[in-house]
């Protein structure tokens, strides 16, 4: 399926590996020029290097902290109008919020809600302006069924996704569309990290813990970036225009609820 995006600039955030760097092979494979963001710059130009070769499409690096305002700068300034957004940021450790002083919530905040906004802000009215845009936001399963041990990450995306419902409803009239994206359990480097962490706690092996993961799941296994990518890229496809204002879960059924 064509999704009649190609020639579309996209700035996508986080993305040398994991999800972000799932959203941008789906979208370089649809054409999409991309700017990719990532503080380490060694897999950054890996990531590049397999998209050119793949996609024959330009893509620009970025070697910055997105979360800073240095990074988003340095961002904006290699991609200052794109047409797709991506908002992506690794998540805030694990605790217990008692431990937690106000600079803790900050940096919580910084990376996973506000920063997002300060983005939004610098291109909204761009892509208001030329008639089409497509934002997505990654967050996390974790704003419909929240964890307990990631109060940071609760809090603060739930944050975004309360500001995204209002400014989206404003938007979809000029052809910008806002929209959430929640994973589930995923087979990024992250969660592997997260389950050694938890295996290490219990006293059993990786390997052990990891099929605990996946039994947990009704799919039965963990997702593949691929497959987050690729609904992505559908949520920024011409086929999204009727899409917006949503929290979108790819959680292979693990959430339990009816809404």
């Amino acid at each position: 399926m064509d999704l009649a995006i190609r020639g579309k600039s996209g700035l996508i955030c986080a993305a040398s590996r994991g999800l972000g760097r799932g959203c941008a092979v789906a979208l370089a494979r649809e054409g999409v020029a991309v700017t990719i963001v990532a503080r380490g710059s060694e897999a950054l130009e890996r990531t590049a290097q397999e998209l050119r070769r793949e996609t024959g499409i330009a893509v620009t690096t970025v070697a910055a902290d997105i979360t800073t305002p240095e990074g988003r700068s340095a961002a904006l300034e290699a991609c200052p109008n794109p047409d797709i957004l991506v908002n992506n940021a690794g998540g805030p450790p694990p605790g217990d919020f008692r431990t937690w002083d106000r600079s803790t919530w900050i940096a919580a905040l910084d990376a996973n809600m506000l920063t997002p906004i300060e983005l939004i802000k610098a291109t909204v009215d761009g892509m208001i302006a030329r008639g089409f845009g497509r934002i997505v936001n990654i967050t996390s399963s974790a704003v419909k069924a929240p964890i307990d041990v990631l109060g940071l990450s609760n809090g603060a995306r739930s944050g975004l996704t309360g500001f995204v419902a209002g400014i989206a409803r404003k938007t979809v009239r000029h052809g910008v569309t806002i929209n959430n994206l929640l994973p589930g359990s995923f087979d990024t480097d992250r969660l592997r990290g997260t389950v050694r962490a938890q295996a290490a706690a219990k006293g059993v092996d990786f390997e052990t813990e990891l099929e605990t993961r996946r039994n947990s799941i009704p799919a039965g296994r963990l997702g593949l970036p691929e497959e987050f990518g690729a609904v992505c890229a559908f949520l920024c496809s011409t086929y999204g225009a009727y899409i917006t204002g949503q929290n979108i879960l790819v959680d292979g059924g693990a959430y339990p609820g009816t809404f």
